[in-house]
């Protein structure tokens, strides 16, 4: 499946979660999907998004290694559905606010947590994402970095 119909499957699951557990598994199912679309960046992406696109896989990996693992049904990792980029553009512009949205509900999770590991889980995840978004906004400045028209002089 290319990513951007799964980013915008990520964006409506999180969207719809009720209550931190299923909350947490589609922050986890983020994570994991945004450590995909980097590391495919990384390999088959443009040139100049390669060292950010590792980045992003680094960080994502982080954000979800302080999260715990969820216990998903067979065929449910959303990650490992990717089979396309598409265009990496829209795909970022995607995951940007995909990365957002995690980080607005983990915001809301650790301000009503009840206990302090889930507090202190939601803020490292909170880290994770936002400079995983960060990542993912540099690389779409180098994409219009790219894009742009030098004049010829003359």
């Amino acid at each position: 499946m290319d990513a951007v119909r799964l980013i915008v499957t990520s964006r409506r699951a999180l969207a719809g979660s009720k209550g931190v557990p299923e909350m947490m598994t589609e922050v986890w199912q983020a994570q994991a999907l945004a450590q995909a679309i980097g590391s495919r960046l990384a390999v088959f992406g443009p040139p100049e998004l390669r060292g950010e696109a590792l980045g992003l896989t680094e960080l994502a990996g982080r954000g979800c290694g302080v999260l715990d693992t969820p216990d998903l049904a067979e065929g449910d990792l959303r990650a490992a559905q990717l089979t396309e980029l598409g265009d990496a553009r829209q795909s970022l512009m995607h995951l940007g606010s995909l990365l957002g949205e995690v980080g607005i509900a983990l915001v809301g999770m650790a301000s009503g947590a009840d206990d302090e590991t889930t507090y202190w889980q939601c803020m490292e995840a909170i880290d994770a994402a936002d400079e995983s978004r960060d990542r993912v906004l540099e690389m779409l400045r180098r994409l219009a970095d790219r894009e742009e028209v030098v004049p010829e002089a003359g």
